[in-house]
């Protein structure tokens, strides 16, 4: 599988993963958005997207789990907030879907640890 975007084809692995994270920008996020059904991206979507990047570029690689996201996110918006907050923007997990329209590797981490 691969993205086309301006003319550049960019390699992906069997699940749509971008192969190097180097080959993201915003207008790929919101092609794979597209591709993954979550329509135009909000600036939550975005405060998720650029927290997951941060992390794994500038924290040794690390993918954070749901409820490092929750935490954070609800840090950055000033409420508390839940599952359902974060799962309402990322259906299929936030921290999974989250990460592959953030142009990250697929994680193979196994729950929430």
């Amino acid at each position: 599988m691969a993205y086309e975007l301006n003319g550049k084809t960019i390699e992906t692995n069997e699940n749509g993963y971008l192969l190097d994270h180097n080959d993201w920008n915003e207008e790929l996020a919101q092609v794979i958005a597209n591709e993954e059904g979550l329509g135009e991206l909000t600036d939550k979507h975005w405060d998720i997207i650029n927290y997951l990047r941060d992390e794994y570029i500038n924290n040794a690689g690390t993918q954070p789990n749901e409820r490092t996201i929750l935490k954070a996110m609800g840090e950055k918006w000033g409420a508390k907030i839940g599952q359902k907050d974060t799962f309402a923007l990322f259906p299929k997990m936030p921290s999974k879907q989250g990460g592959k329209v953030a142009g990250l590797p697929e994680s193979r981490r196994k729950g929430g640890y």
